[in-house]
């Protein structure tokens, strides 16, 4: 039997506010309503509401600023970071961040939610203490709780109850989990960071690309360094997995098992830590919604949430593959306008990203015109939400190469005339390298004449030809065929 529609927003309250009552007896709370279950499109203030009262009663009682606070920062009384909270180590990325912590500009973290954004908070202030700073000298603030006021009055009262509560000489570290929550908060940083200079030293945490906006810059221009965070790569994942990679082609087909799990589960530090597939599905499946609601349903007050989560599925069973506006249009029934703004929203939240096709005309590059290209920002999250009737290697393997080239920061595009060209490396000096994938050692004519074309068409300007294959290597008519795993581990 379906579970029945509620409309009535006080019947619908009174529910939730019940289950609250009977499901927590004294520990945090999780609780997400889905969206084919649960319309709340025109009650924004309700989901205010139930977050409020789910806040209020997660440990049985409402609790006072400071004793939050106290609740988020359990060094300050125990002289260390729990070990529970800095489990997932990822050195590479812990290096790029404490290397910006002796600095005076505010440090934001960005990227797609459960990417491992607070881990490497936790860790860097354990690393912060290891070095001697006082634990009192570091607060730790996560800004996703559902606190009635969402304004700039919070960061003020968070602040001036911290100092109350320590009054810490020296330098101190405020670490600002989701801070994209709190609106108005750049005005807030700049206020602090320009009247406190050294004495305070802002990391931030964010799960929208909103918060690199034109205003953003124009506010903190000079005051800012962002550092992005993905899922694990595969260097990464063979970390996580106890493999010590030391000669790649003796261990070939070790590393080639290895692969063939990232290739589907996809690199979210939880997932790969978790070995049953039906966790992991159900866990992916909670980071889809939970990017969906928190992220841009309630963040842009989205009415039309059917049409975004059918937008959500179309694109990313669809990785890959040339789209035309007009074609997503009639598929989700969105207008070109409601699709366009649509898209950008999966692509804010880091869920999406759309690849242009490659012109030197960047008038040409973004005509509305010619189609797009959507990728994935994981694999095993494409997985758990796409609706596909087969293993789709090919797809899943040029979804991993398109993350691998926006995690090295290189400007590409894809082009296309007879033939295809999966992705077009635009270097500084002008000069392009073309890159097909194809997850096989059975590399079709095709794949090959389309390299060549493109090579024809540009000339001199090409710089290299690169075929992505699945274990084969040699170089023939101009082209270097890799494997995929070689490439990604950065072996050539």
């Amino acid at each position: 039997m379906p579970m029945p529609i509620l409309t009535n927003p006080k019947r619908i309250f009174h529910l939730i506010h019940q289950i609250i009552l009977e499901v927590i007896p004294g520990n945090s709370f999780s609780f997400n309503i889905h969206l084919n279950n649960f319309h709340y499109n025109n009650n924004i203030d309700l989901k205010n509401r139930y977050y409020n009262e789910r806040y209020k009663y997660s440990k049985g009682k409402y609790f006072p600023m400071k004793q939050i606070m106290k609740m988020w920062n359990p060094w300050w009384t125990e002289g260390r970071v729990p070990a529970s909270k800095k489990r997932i180590f990822r050195p590479e990325t812990l290096k790029k961040i404490l290397k910006l912590l002796d600095i005076r500009e505010v440090v934001c973290i960005t990227g797609v939610r459960r990417c491992g954004k607070s881990t490497a908070m936790y860790q860097a202030i354990d690393r912060l203490i290891g070095r001697g700073v006082k634990p009192e000298n570091i607060l730790y603030f996560n800004l996703d709780e559902p606190f009635e006021e969402k304004g700039i009055g919070l960061l003020d009262r968070l602040f001036n109850e911290y100092i109350e509560l320590h009054l810490p000489k020296g330098r101190k570290y405020f670490f600002l989990d989701e801070i994209q929550n709190i609106e108005g908060w750049e005005q807030w940083v700049k206020k602090f960071y320009d009247l406190y200079g050294e004495e305070i030293k802002f990391v931030l945490t964010g799960s929208n690309s909103t918060m690199l906006s034109d205003r953003l810059a124009t506010l903190l221009t000079g005051r800012m360094i962002t550092q992005h965070v993905f899922p694990l790569s595969f260097k990464e994942y063979l970390e996580f997995a106890g493999f010590e990679l030391k000669d790649a082609d003796i261990q070939r087909n070790e590393i080639l098992h290895h692969f063939n799990k990232y290739l589907f589960k996809g690199g979210f530090p939880e997932v790969v830590l978790e070995e049953d597939k039906d966790i992991n599905h159900l866990r992916l499946g909670e980071y889809f919604n939970s990017i969906l609601l928190r992220d841009i349903v309630a963040g842009k007050k989205i009415r039309e949430s059917a049409k975004l989560i059918e937008l959500a599925n179309y694109s990313l069973s669809n990785v890959s593959t040339l789209l035309s506006y007009s074609k997503i249009s009639t598929a989700t029934g969105l207008s070109v306008n409601g699709l366009k703004e649509y898209l950008l929203y999966l692509e804010q939240a880091y869920l999406i990203y759309q690849l242009n096709f490659f012109s030197y005309s960047v008038k040409n590059s973004i005509s509305i015109k010619m189609p797009r290209k959507i990728y994935c920002i994981d694999n095993g999250l494409r997985n758990s939400v796409a609706f596909t009737f087969s293993a789709d290697e090919g797809r899943l393997a040029e979804n991993l190469a398109f993350v691998e080239l926006k995690r090295r920061k290189v400007e590409f595009f894809y082009w296309k005339e007879k033939g295809e060209v999966d992705f077009v490396i635009k270097h500084r000096d002008g000069t392009l390298t073309g890159i097909n994938c194809t997850y096989t050692d059975q590399v079709r004519a095709g794949e090959i004449r389309a390299l060549l074309e493109f090579k024809e068409h540009f000339g001199e300007k090409i710089s290299r030809l690169v075929l992505l294959t699945k274990n084969l290597e040699k170089e023939e008519a101009g082209i270097i065929y890799i494997p995929l795993w070689k490439w990604v581990l950065k072996i050539e």
